[in-house]
């Protein structure tokens, strides 16, 4: 047994996930849960994602070890001045944003007025589904999670936030915010633009009726994640809008590239296209297929 008390602030996907996780690993005594309406409360816990939840952010906080966020972006600062008063001493917060530099930046120096220490995590997990009735126990097993502790955080703290996810399933990699932020610009953040811009043009009501009869599995797969909560990917996309403006513009140019080669029937740049894509991902795919972080 790890922990005496989890609290999960927002049970959906991740919250329920995670909160599933914990309970069948035997990793806390009690996962307890605030939540946003009245309903969620008996259907955490029908679903088993925790032992209680409430609506009274004060009393899902009280004598826990450890708060982790898992609200949208936008709502964890409040929330986290809200639970102030109630985190006793040597708590650990920790989230699940998909950013990361603004989110330590803000959230450490308020966490440390409670004597309790803010550690950022990212479990790489998650689904084009939303709601915690698509969690599962599983969600992360075999999962990198990115944990970014500051300079000021302390060995205790980063040792216990990666025990949490390590019990989990995940494997914890360790990395400064700001180096987190841009990479997963381009490999999580850029590919949710792309994929939801793909849906809007595509499926464009101006667009003659037959379009979207002709978008078969190619199409489907491809905008999958553009299926994904709208709320949750309007905070991502402002938050790291600095890496993001920076990855489009790289994007757009190699577009317009392709799209050159293509005006001049440059046959030799197009194969050349394709065939780097190909190379570069079945790479990929072998390099990861046995990939592990500690």
């Amino acid at each position: 047994m790890h922990f005496e008390k989890v609290s999960l602030i927002g049970v959906g996907l991740l919250g329920g996930s995670l909160g599933m996780a914990i309970k069948q690993r035997k990793l806390a005594k009690r996962v307890e849960a605030c939540v946003r309406r009245e309903a969620s409360i008996a259907e955490c816990q029908q679903l088993g994602a925790v032992d209680s939840a409430t609506l009274d952010l004060a009393s899902a906080v009280q004598d826990a070890d450890v708060v982790v966020l898992c609200t949208p972006l936008a709502q964890m600062r409040e929330l986290t001045e809200r639970m102030l008063p109630n985190l006793k001493p040597g708590t650990i917060v920790t989230d699940v944003g998909s950013v990361k530099g603004s989110v330590v930046s803000e959230l450490t120096p308020l966490v440390a007025r409670a004597n309790a220490e803010f550690i950022g995590s990212h479990p790489m997990a998650g689904s084009d589904q939303t709601g915690v009735a698509a969690a599962r126990a599983d969600l992360f097993q075999d999962t990198i999670c990115l944990i970014t502790p500051t300079q000021a955080s302390s060995a205790h703290a980063v040792r216990l936030a990666q025990n949490l996810w390590k019990g989990v399933g995940c494997s914890p990699l360790r990395m400064r915010p700001d180096t987190h932020d841009d990479l997963v610009s381009r490999s999580s953040h850029l590919p949710h633009v792309v994929a939801a811009e793909l849906a809007n043009y595509v499926l464009s009501p101006a667009h003659p009726k037959e379009q979207s009869i002709l978008c078969a599995t190619g199409f489907r797969d491809t905008t999958r994640i553009a299926s994904g909560s709208p709320e949750m990917w309007r905070d991502i996309a402002l938050a790291n809008r600095k890496h993001l403006i920076r990855v489009l513009g790289v994007f757009i140019e190699d577009l317009q590239e392709f799209q050159l080669a293509l005006e001049r029937q440059d046959v030799n740049v197009v194969e050349e296209f394709f065939t780097k894509a190909k190379q570069r991902r079945d790479q990929w795919l072998a390099q990861s297929a046995g990939s592990t972080f500690e």
